[in-house]
């Protein structure tokens, strides 16, 4: 559970979702980039590609990623933690079977999130990306959260991460495979979607390593810059 300061407003929003859905392969030069974190590439996607992110996740800005010790038990040839950066939006209330024409009412407000991923353990797990992307702290989000009325065109933003100050991802939201409307519309003929719920859109190509004493910042126009310092659990 975080909260986060509604952009422009005194209130303060309380994210306890039921669920965090995410997005993966949902921008093309991310998709062909797939080589570099799975050793195979990746195809274009001809729906969704969906994988969930447990709450336990979720932390605020200036809060620390904890790279887990244990990880180094494995002995992985290359160990590889990466950050992505995601714009997520948050449910305003309960839907099920949404029509893309409606989506948006659908839709609170807009943040940036952090889809931090161990790359080893996500590929190498017969169960698929869950354990992954679900360890504690890998899921950054804020800084604040922008209504929906108030973000203009969420599907012409500006994205990037910066690693130590050095940009790594470079987009727009207007790059994304399938689009905020049908996102909503795929995932909630799924799963029905709660008020609260969590809806990470994917990520532009750029991906990169991070480790101890790092510093990730993930910026989205109109909504500002989401930073956490990067630190290796023991």
């Amino acid at each position: 559970m975080r909260t986060l300061p509604i952009a422009g407003t005194h209130t303060r929003i309380t994210l306890a979702p039921s669920k965090i859905i995410a997005v993966g392969l949902n921008y093309r030069e991310h998709v062909k980039e797939g080589i570099s974190a799975k050793q195979q590439p990746f195809s274009v996607p001809h729906e969704p590609v969906l994988f969930a992110k447990t709450p336990n996740v979720l932390i605020g800005p200036g809060e620390p990623i904890i790279i887990p010790g244990f990880i180094k038990d494995y002995h992985f040839e290359a160990e590889r933690t990466d950050p992505e950066a995601e714009l997520a939006l948050i449910i305003a209330k309960p839907g099920k079977h949404i029509p893309p024409e409606k989506a948006f009412e659908y839709v609170l407000g807009y943040t940036c999130f952090n889809d931090v991923s161990q790359r080893n353990v996500q590929n190498a797990d017969v169960s698929g990306w869950f354990r992954g992307k679900s360890f504690d702290t890998f899921g950054p989000i804020g800084p604040v959260l922008v209504l929906h009325q108030d973000i203009g065109d969420p599907q012409h933003l500006t994205i990037c991460s910066r690693i130590n100050g050095a940009v790594k991802q470079l987009g727009n939201t207007q790059d994304m495979i399938f689009p905020i409307p049908l996102l909503i519309s795929y995932i909630s003929k799924n799963f029905t979607l709660a008020e609260g719920d969590i809806i990470a859109t994917g990520t532009p190509q750029g991906i990169s390593p991070i480790q101890d004493g790092d510093i990730v910042e993930v910026e989205i126009e109109g909504i500002g810059i989401l930073r956490n310092p990067v630190v290796q659990g023991g």
